[in-house]
């Protein structure tokens, strides 16, 4: 047998054993034109039969085609990010809401206001962990008014409802011990207690600012600072507006009404008032004291300013 015919045995006992092993419809780089040939998109060769392509398969060419491929698709597979797994959300029959209790409480040192909330599960599941968390005023859907000055504090806890509780939009103090959360499994009620902090207003205000105490001599006083000249009302720190108006009755007790100005005398002598002294005579220019002729004194000063 000559070398021609040895090649020609080859493949046909090749195309015999792929056709016994290879199906074309699975093969993914076969293909059939319009000229009734066949084509593979790996090597980009034209075959006359079904034989011929799969003789080709076994060959080296498209053999060494199949592994430079599988070497490319291995490196990109290193880049290409990881496909997000998405958890199916858990379909639990609602039993109903919780019961809750709302503590209002303020710190005695800092004059931080303070809220405390205990939820109650009875019948929560033994391996579920209560979960909470804070949602904006034009985040929720439920309340149709959108205010900025609200913000809305969420707890969750499987097989109960979502419960919500509208608290003022004030930041939360997150420092230590200022903002905890516990859940007692036996009892089943979880406990959760934040602070706000709460902003000083200029002027004075009754909080003691971003944390900060109220000084000693303040919180003895009242709430009330000292006043700038020793007897009024100063800054207020929470007396209110009766405590002001009782200071100045005590101001206008202790010190006299000012006398009236000299353009209104003359038209208040006939009411009880004294008549006024006479004038000084006049004196020679030049003598006396200052100017004042006659030798006559100066006038005595005008009466100080009445102190508020």
């Amino acid at each position: 047998m000559s070398e021609s015919l040895a090649n020609a045995d080859r493949r046909e006992r090749l195309r015999k054993l792929a056709l016994e092993t290879i199906d074309l419809n699975k093969d993914p780089y076969f293909m059939r034109n319009h000229l009734g040939s066949y084509e593979c998109k790996l090597c980009l060769t034209l075959h006359n039969n079904e034989g011929n392509y799969l003789a080709h398969t076994q060959g080296k060419r498209h053999q060494e085609n199949l592994a430079r491929r599988a070497a490319k698709e291995a490196k990109e597979q290193q880049y290409r990010p990881n496909k997000p797994t998405v958890v199916a959300a858990r379909r639990v029959m609602k039993i109903g809401r919780p019961g809750y209790k709302v503590t209002k409480a303020r710190d005695l040192s800092t004059r931080q206001r303070s809220l405390i909330f205990e939820i109650d599960y009875p019948q929560a599941e033994e391996d579920v962990q209560p979960r909470h968390r804070f949602m904006s005023a034009f985040e929720q859907r439920v309340d149709s008014t959108k205010d900025r000055e609200w913000q809305y504090l969420l707890f969750a806890c499987e097989p109960y409802e979502t419960v919500g509780f509208k608290i003022p939009n004030v930041e939360i103090d997150k420092g230590e011990g200022r903002f905890s959360s516990s859940w007692d499994g036996k009892a089943k009620k979880f406990v959760l207690q934040l602070y706000f902090r709460e902003k000083g207003a200029e002027g004075g205000g009754r909080e003691g600012g971003r944390g900060t105490p109220v000084p000693d001599h303040l919180q003895r006083n009242g709430g009330r600072g000292p006043s700038p000249r020793g007897g009024g009302a100063g800054i207020m720190y929470g007396g209110g507006h009766q405590q002001q108006q009782q200071q100045q009755q005590q101001q206008q007790q202790m010190y006299p009404p000012p006398p009236p100005p000299p353009h209104l005398q003359q038209h208040l002598r006939g009411v009880g008032q004294p008549p006024p002294p006479p004038p000084p005579p006049p004196g020679r220019p030049g003598g006396g004291f200052g100017g004042y002729g006659g030798g006559a004194p100066p006038p005595p000063p005008p009466p100080p300013p009445p102190r508020y």
